[in-house]
């Protein structure tokens, strides 16, 4: 046989009745259908006891909405005008004794918990009422003859044993099909109404599958099964096919709101299984709840991940807890018998103090009655006055493969301290099942979403990026990301998910991701006025997890961000060359807090666009190599410039179309100083090791000082001033043989940049258009240093070179 019960949601409308009515009638065999109240009666019951009971007369509106619902489903199914009537006619009979509670709470202002437990009763009554008409072939069984209670601290606890003998007699007197309302139950002792508790009808469905040993429980509600984790706040989140009764008690303990915990424990011990089903989408299998252990098809380490959001967390601490037998016992006894639930226990290994989890509401009471318990050992000093922590959040993660599986704990707490997650109390059980801990409630979403995608229970890893700057460089990764998003998906599950585009006006950020092919459009129409400050507070306020800021920009106030950002955990991609070669002392806080924090300070494209520079000069070091010279053409611009001069392109022609061709800055000054050089060879000494500054590099100019003193138009109106004197060094070095190159050098402590003359035999010679080019000599390539050649100019390589610095960070293969 089989019990089946149906939520409040499921049954919220005659649509929704007529939709269970079906799914029932393609059952066979013997069932018992338990029956919550409407979809959100109950709170409206117990909403319109508090109005009334505190003298409000708004309460009347409330209950008329409350019969007004129950009203309008009967006239909505479909009944015989004589059926319609005659539970109309009950259906008011309850109505008026309700109505008339109301009336006496309103009276006298008073609402007692014997009463209140009476009104909340009335919804499921009602409802159950109606669910008989529509399954008039069913016997009607009153759950208040069948579950019995005792009561303790305002809660009604079954007394299973005699409950089941009850539901035994009766059902074996009936024809086999029964519906019966769950939730409400009475007192053994007393007879008064009690229930069990908010998800008691699930409890009730339990307790008649365990007392008639059913084949299979089933609990119709509105979502799809145990989901991995809180769908709302994790994209990803999927169904959980399978869990044992030991992961559905705990991820039920933890938060999960699927069913009412108490309910596994009847039917656990007679071993029959529960199944999770959307009475929505009854054709989905839903989650079976059993014995067995079943290996899922994701390859994930735990099953799903749970959370507490409205934790408090206690803190009991004194040296005269060391050593003292029967201090937990006084802790744990106090609480108890203040009927105050503790979810979590942490205690020091120098029993010097005990830290516990319990809810927001029983916060304050908990530190009242321990510090009640302790009052003699707080006045003698041996026990700290209790330490209340608020706003915290409480996550499990739980799975039976947990079991005997190293490094569990380690990669959680990796994970979480790489979102800058700081746990503030831990608890494990022995049974390896779940690992709980305590955390600020503002990090929830993100420890949330860096767990599920650190443990495989995501389909795609994700980075959330927020890329600076929408020029020419911005404007292709942009692109290229777009492009690339499907394959990086469907090969590697590798989510690049926007979150953030700003420019020098306006930033557009959204958690859910930007439609890259409408940027520009939703950047203009919806972005919010931008600033770095403004920016930076945004992006933090977002706290969200595996983010990368992505500077695009040439800008010293968005560079000075980082420092910010990688302090928060943010990883920072950029082509921006200005923090990187900025003091000494800043660069390499940079560095070390990138370091500390385990993320990222990635800037690859600060020399030579989107060669692999960086990362080989990093490689020989990390394996123990030392550079000892370094000699390199940095600038594009220039190599093109001195590439294109010709007996028909002078000088000053070549610099326009160094400018034309993208090569060159708008104001071309900039590359003819040399400046953006000597940030690229500082930034290459720091890389190799060496402790170098701006000043240190000697410059070598090659046009007069003069040229850089006034204005880009008085630049551009004088600069063919020098195009004879570069037309007479170019027929010279032709007939020698030779080419210019503007070179940066380091060598024993030494850095300088200036024009050199390289004839046919050295490596510069044949470096052709805006190509870079850098010689690396080590102590291992000595005699045959290393060379690395290409592209290193462009927005296209340089976007490339940050895509590349962003795909890093996923360690992507």
């Amino acid at each position: 046989m089989k019990v089946m019960k149906f939520g409040g949601s499921s049954i919220g409308s005659a649509q929704n009745i007529l939709k269970v009515k079906d799914i029932i009638a393609a059952e066979k065999g013997a069932l018992v259908i338990v029956i919550s109240a409407f979809g959100g009666i109950t709170d409206k019951l117990l909403t319109t006891s508090e109005l009334a009971a505190s003298g409000n007369i708004n309460y009347a509106a409330l209950f008329a909405e409350i019969t007004e619902t129950h009203t309008t489903i009967i006239e909505d199914l479909h009944l015989t005008k004589d059926k319609k009537a005659e539970l109309s006619g009950k259906i008011n009979v309850l109505i008026e004794e309700l109505s008339n509670i109301f009336k006496g709470v309103f009276l006298i202002n008073d609402l007692s918990l014997r009463t209140a437990d009476k009104i909340a009763s009335y919804g499921e009554r009602m409802s159950t009422l109606i669910m008989s008409y529509v399954l008039d072939e069913f016997d009607t069984f009153d759950a208040i003859q069948l579950i019995k209670t005792d009561s303790a601290f305002g809660k009604h606890t079954p007394d299973i044993e005699l409950s089941s003998s009850l539901i035994k007699n009766a059902y074996a007197a009936s024809s086999g099909k029964v519906v019966v309302s769950g939730f409400i139950s009475a007192c053994k002792t007393h007879g008064e109404i009690t229930n069990l508790g908010r998800g008691g009808s699930d409890y009730t469905a339990a307790i008649f599958a365990s007392a008639l040993d059913a084949d299979v429980l089933e609990i119709w509600t509105d979502v799809d099964g145990f989901m991995s984790a809180d769908p709302k706040v994790i994209s990803g989140a999927y169904v959980i096919e399978h869990l044992t009764f030991t992961e559905a008690t705990e991820l039920c303990n933890f938060g999960a709101k699927v069913i009412y915990p108490p309910t596994i424990f009847p039917v656990y011990h007679k071993n029959i299984p529960i199944r999770i089903k959307n009475s929505f989408k009854p054709e989905l299998p839903g989650t079976y709840i059993s014995n067995d252990i079943v290996t899922s098809r994701r390859k994930a380490l735990i099953k799903g991940i749970s959370s507490i959001e409205d934790s408090c967390l206690l803190t009991i601490q004194g040296l005269g807890m060391v050593g003292i037998i029967g201090v937990n016992y006084r802790i744990f006894k106090a609480l108890a018998d203040n009927g105050i639930s503790v979810f979590l226990v942490s205690q020091a290994s120098s029993e010097n103090s005990t830290s516990i989890g319990v809810r927001t509401a029983d916060a304050q009471l908990a530190v009242d009655v321990i510090e009640h318990e302790f009052q003699n050992e707080i006045i003698l000093g041996s026990i700290n006055r209790v330490q209340l922590e608020r706003d915290m959040a409480t996550v499990a993660i739980v799975g039976e493969n947990m079991k005997y599986t190293p490094g569990i704990a380690g990669k959680l707490f990796e994970t979480l301290g790489k979102s800058g997650i700081s746990v503030v109390a831990c608890a494990q059980g022995a049974s390896e099942v779940n690992i709980s801990f305590v955390i600020r409630r503002k990090y929830l979403r993100k420890a949330l979403n860096s767990i599920h995608d650190s443990f495989f229970l995501s389909e795609f890893k994700v980075l959330n990026l927020f890329i600076v700057g929408t020029g020419i460089i911005g404007k292709h990764l942009i692109q290229q990301i777009r492009m690339q998003q499907p394959k990086l998906q469907e090969q590697y599950a590798l989510k690049l998910n926007v979150v953030g585009i700003s420019n020098s006006r306006k930033a557009l950020l959204t958690r859910d991701g930007i439609d890259l092919e409408k940027y520009e459009e939703l950047l203009d129409k919806q972005g919010i006025a931008s600033s770095p400050s403004i920016l930076q507070d945004k992006i933090l306020d977002m706290n969200i997890f595996n983010a990368v800021f992505v500077d695009c920009t040439a800008s010293e106030p968005i560079a000075s961000l980082y420092g910010q950002m990688l302090a928060n955990n943010v990883s920072v991609v950029t082509a921006n060359k200005i923090a990187a070669s900025s003091a000494y002392d800043s660069y390499l806080k940079l560095k070390n807090t990138a370091r500390e924090r385990n993320i990222k300070f990635l800037f690859e494209t600060n020399v030579g666009a989107g060669l692999p520079i960086i990362n080989t000069m990093n490689s020989l070091i990390n394996s123990g190599d030392k550079i000892v010279k370094i000699e390199a053409v940095l600038s594009g611009t220039l190599n093109f410039i001195f590439n294109t001069i010709s007996p028909d392109i002078p000088f000053s022609k070549a610099i326009k179309m160094a400018k034309d061709a993208g090569f060159a800055e708008p104001d071309p000054r900039i590359d003819l100083s040399g400046m953006d050089v000597v940030r690229k060879l500082v930034i290459l000494s720091r890389e190799a090791g060496y402790k170098v500054e701006q000043k240190d590099v000697e410059v070598n100019l090659f046009i007069p000082q003069k040229y850089f003193d006034g204005t880009p138009d008085e630049f551009w109106n004088t600069i063919h001033e020098m195009d004879e004197q570069f037309e007479q060094r170019r027929k010279k070095l032709e007939a020698e043989g030779k080419h210019l190159r503007f070179v940066a050098k380091y060598e024993d402590g030494l850095c300088n940049v200036g024009l050199q003359e390289v004839d046919m035999r050295h490596p510069f010679y044949e470096l052709e258009g805006s190509n870079n080019i850098i010689q690396i000599t080590t102590e291992r390539y000595n005699e045959y240093p290393m060379i690395i050649k290409g592209y290193g100019a462009g927005a296209s390589v340089t976007a490339a070179g940050v895509f590349s610095d962003i795909i890093s960070i996923a360690n992507v293969r």
